[in-house]
C-alpha cells in the first residue's frame, strides 16, 4: 500500500481551490454559477506582451534559463524597483520563480528552522501558514479584523514578538481583505522590527498595482531604510499585467538570502519558462497604460460591490483601498435556519448555502484564519457583480433566526 507522507496529510487543501472545483462541478450539471472565489484578473494579457512572447519563440528561446532567471529578466525586475519603489538592488539580489507563491515558499524553506516563529497579521492568504508548516514551523497570528479596517499595530506586532521570533510575512495591499497599510502605519511597524534584525521580513507586495489610494502609490515596507537590510521583496506580473497563467514571480532579498533561495530552486525546479521570462521583461519595460486602465474599472467595480452589499442586513463591510476583494463579516447569519431547515452553524456553512441556493460561489473566512467572514472576488463584469449580489441578497433573506 502506497503511504502518503504526513506532511502531505497535514497540509489543508487551498479552500479557493475547493471552492472553484465544487462550482465547476455544478456547471457541469448545467447550474449557472457565478464564480467570486478565484483571485485573478479578468483581463486578457496585453498586446504587446503577448507579441513578445512570441518573438521570444521565433528567436528560440526554448532552453533552460538559469535557475535565478535570465541576466535581462533580473536587471528588468532591478529597474523597476528602483524607478517604481526606489530600491535599489543588483541582478544577484532577484531570482525569478514560477509565481510569486514560489518564490514566498522558497524563502520560508530557506529562511525557517523546525521550531522558528513566524509571525502572519491575521485574516492572511491561506496559503502562508501551510508554508510555515511545511518548514516546521510555529506559526504566530496577529489578529485585526474590520474594526481595525483589518491592520495590526506596532503595539501588536511588539507583544507577538519572542525569542523564536524569525519572520514575519506582511500582504500589502492584502488578500483576503484588500487593505493597504499607509505609509505612516510602514513606518510604525518598522519602527518595531528594527529593534528585531534577526527577524526577516517577507513583503508580499503582488497586488502593489491594483489599488484606490490617492495618487494610487502603495508603499513597501522595504522602502523604509532601517528595515531595508532585513526584508525579502516579493512581487510578479500576475496581477498588474493580467499575466496569472504565465506563471512569473519573483524576490528581492539580501543576497545571501538571495543566494539560499537560488540553491533552493536549482534542486527542486530549475528556472521558470524561459519565454514567460521574455514575456515578463516586455511588461515591466513596455507602456503601462493598461495597468491604469485595469485600476480604473477595478475601483468602479469595488464601489459597486461595496454599495451593494451595504444593503444586506447584518453584514459588516469595510471599503477596501486594493487587490479585488471584499471581505464583509456575516456572522449575523451563524445560528439562521435555511428554507430545507438546515441550520447555519458556521461561516463555511453560510457560503455553501449561497453556493447550493443563489448558485454563487464564495470562500468562507475561516480558510483566512477569520471564521465569521467570507471573500468574495469582484474581478468580473459590472454585471456579473450585480446580479451576484442580487442572488445572495435573495437568498440571505430566507434564513430565518
Amino acid at each position: 500500500m502506497i503511504q502518503i507522507s504526513d506532511r502531505i496529510k497535514a497540509m489543508a487543501q487551498s479552500a479557493t481551490m475547493a471552492m472553484t472545483q465544487k462550482s465547476a462541478e455544478l456547471r457541469a450539471q448545467g447550474v449557472d454559477v457565478i464564480t467570486m472565489s478565484v483571485g485573478e484578473p479578468d483581463f486578457n494579457t496585453p498586446d504587446f506582451v503577448k507579441e513578445a512572447a512570441k518573438k521570444a519563440i521565433d528567436e528560440n528561446y526554448s532552453k533552460y534559463s538559469p535557475a535565478p532567471g535570465y541576466l535581462s529578466t533580473r536587471e528588468a525586475i532591478c529597474r523597476k524597483l528602483e524607478k517604481e519603489n526606489g530600491l535599489s538592488y543588483t541582478p544577484a539580489q532577484i531570482v525569478v520563480g514560477n509565481g510569486a507563491k514560489q518564490e514566498i515558499c522558497n524563502a520560508v524553506l530557506s529562511l525557517v528552522n523546525p521550531g522558528d516563529e513566524v509571525i502572519i497579521p491575521m485574516p492572511a492568504w491561506v496559503s502562508y501558514v501551510e508554508m510555515v508548516r511545511l518548514a516546521e514551523g510555529k506559526v504566530v497570528e496577529v489578529w485585526a479584523g474590520v474594526d481595525q479596517n483589518f491592520k495590526i499595530t506596532p503595539e501588536q506586532l511588539e507583544k507577538a514578538i519572542t525569542p523564536r521570533s524569525r519572520m514575519i510575512i506582511l500582504n500589502n495591499p492584502s488578500n483576503p481583505t484588500g487593505s493597504v497599510y499607509s505609509k505612516e502605519e510602514l513606518e510604525g511597524l518598522a519602527a518595531v522590527l528594527a529593534k528585531h534584525p534577526e527577524i526577516v521580513i517577507v513583503a508580499d507586495d503582488i497586488y502593489e498595482h491594483i489599488n484606490f489610494v490617492e495618487g494610487g502609490r502603495v508603499h513597501s515596507i522595504a522602502e523604509c531604510k532601517e528595515v531595508f537590510p532585513q526584508t525579502v521583496v516579493i512581487n510578479g506580473v500576475s496581477k498588474a499585467y493580467a499575466m496569472t497563467g504565465w506563471r512569473i514571480g519573483y524576490l528581492a532579498a539580501p543576497l545571501e538570502v538571495a543566494k539560499a533561495v537560488s540553491k533552493l530552486q536549482g534542486q527542486y525546479t530549475s528556472g521558470p519558462s524561459s519565454i514567460a521570462q521574455k514575456a515578463a521583461e516586455a511588461a515591466l519595460d513596455g507602456p503601462q497604460e493598461f495597468r491604469y486602465s485595469m485600476r480604473e474599472a477595478f475601483e468602479r467595480r469595488r464601489d459597486l460591490i461595496v454599495e451593494l452589499a451595504k444593503e444586506i442586513p447584518g453584514w459588516i463591510v469595510n471599503r477596501p483601498e486594493g487587490a479585488f476583494y471584499l471581505f464583509p463579516e456575516v456572522s449575523a447569519y451563524i445560528g439562521s435556519v435555511t428554507p430545507a431547515g438546515k441550520k447555519i452553524e458556521n461561516s463555511g456553512d453560510y457560503t455553501m448555502y449561497l453556493l447550493e441556493e443563489a448558485h454563487v460561489a464564495c470562500v468562507d473566512g475561516a480558510a483566512f484564519g477569520a471564521p465569521g467572514y467570507m471573500r468574495l472576488s469582484y474581478a468580473t463584469a459590472d454585471d456579473v457583480i450585480r446580479e451576484a449580489m442580487r442572488r445572495i441578497r435573495e437568498a440571505t433573506a430566507k434564513l430565518v433566526k
